[in-house]
């Protein structure tokens, strides 16, 4: 008679990590569409355009000349060069094709990333709020995410003073995404140059999470690759996710020093492989072609923005900063918190989905404990029925 050993069946690297917070919310709404009930859905961060047309000839043209095949890992030269080409025809960068890797989306980047130059007891300084998949991509590496607080009276604002503060011998890697998901906040130009110069004399990593860069509503766009003395210790992490309407896609990149992008490439090569032919001949047309797109849906976030920021003035007791950048909002709740049983956002978030049908991610995905996120990458239409929805909702909680 054999006695049966009792065995772990799941490693604990993947449960240190949760379910993607945002990925969670949007399978929720599903659900709820699949039963025919109409939502108003400020959930998923995806453009609501159609990717443009050019794009999409691009696709298909490789398509049917039957570029369908494996590519090199890191893509294909042409690829590579396209992104080097537009990083330094807009930010001032002279990175080569062999300093560049295209990746299956920007969090693939971000992920292979901080795998190749995370270890366990490596701390990486995260500031406050933080995209969702931060501090789960950290933690599945071995590392420690260091949290910098923010000021929301100050816009969320990062200063150098603020990442020096954090820093400690332990201390390998700062991430820095302007403008922010879920704020919507852009760290001033000084700042970003500061702590680049600041982390480069120190000999640590920053991570500059560029997927929003061209979303800035502040004039011009700024990259902290720009401050080209620093190279070495400067990753930039990018996508055409959000920037071309790209999200089904799966394209992104990342700019580096040579040797951590080969060690990136070498992950690849084990996991995901180069990313699908035809969406890299689609991304030379995004980056080498007419940047018209960009600007004309930057100008409609823009009138999106402000018509979600006015219909937030009437309803009493939400208060909001105003985004400088991305296409979210991060409103503050605290008012109503403590009312109608609510104890926490997550709860006010359900409550908003089941109630009024209105769909937002609740803050603690983000670190903070007093707000909900809406894109606004929906129609005006659906802000205003969105806006009503929580204004009947709200009002109800007294």
């Amino acid at each position: 008679m054999s006695t049966a050993v009792a065995t772990k069946v799941l490693s604990d690297r993947i449960n240190r990590i949760e379910v993607s917070a945002t990925l969670a919310i949007t399978a929720e709404a599903l659900k709820l569409k699949a039963q025919g009930i109409d939502l108003a859905d400020f959930g998923a961060g995806e453009p609501h355009f159609s990717t443009p047309q050019h794009i999409k000839a691009a696709a298909i043209e490789a398509i049917e000349k039957n570029f369908t095949r494996y590519t090199n890992v890191a893509g294909i030269p042409e690829v590579r060069k396209a992104i080097v080409d537009r990083h330094a025809a807009d930010f001032g960068t002279s990175y080569t094709p062999e300093e560049c890797v295209f990746t299956a989306g920007g969090k693939l980047a971000i992920f292979n990333a901080v795998e190749v130059l995370i270890e366990h007891g490596d701390e990486v300084i995260v500031p406050v709020p933080f995209w969702v998949s931060y501090k789960d991509i950290i933690e599945f590496a071995g590392g420690t995410p260091v949290f910098v607080e923010t000021d929301e009276a100050e816009n969320f604002r990062v200063t150098v003073e603020m990442i020096e503060r954090a820093m400690t011998p332990k201390t390998k890697a700062v991430i820095l995404n302007s403008p922010s998901n879920p704020s919507g906040a852009v760290l001033p130009t000084e700042d970003l140059y500061a702590i680049v110069r600041l982390c480069h004399s120190r000999g640590i990593y920053v991570l500059l999470d560029e997927c929003y860069v061209y979303l800035t509503f502040m004039g011009e766009i700024v990259s902290g690759a720009s401050v080209t003395e620093a190279k070495e210790h400067v990753i930039v992490l990018g996508s055409l996710s959000k920037t071309y309407a790209m999200t089904g896609w799966r394209a992104g990149f990342a700019l580096g020093p040579k040797q951590i992008i080969s060690a990136m490439s070498k992950l690849q090569s084990q996991s995901t492989s180069n990313t699908a032919s035809m969406v890299q001949r689609a991304s030379i047309a995004a980056l080498a072609g007419s940047q018209e797109c960009v600007s004309e849906m930057r100008a409609d976030y823009i009138k999106l923005r402000d018509r979600v920021l006015e219909g937030f003035k009437t309803i009493p007791g939400l208060t909001c900063t105003v985004p400088q950048g991305a296409f979210y909002v991060y409103p503050n709740v605290k008012a109503f918190l403590g009312k109608g049983g609510i104890k926490t956002v997550s709860e006010l978030a359900a409550k908003l989905l089941s109630e009024a049908h209105v769909v937002v991610v609740p803050g603690e995905a983000f670190g903070t404990s007093e707000h909900i996120r809406l894109s606004y990458a929906v129609s005006g239409d659906v802000i205003d029925k969105g806006v009503e929805r929580m204004r009947a909702f709200f009002a109800k909680l007294g």
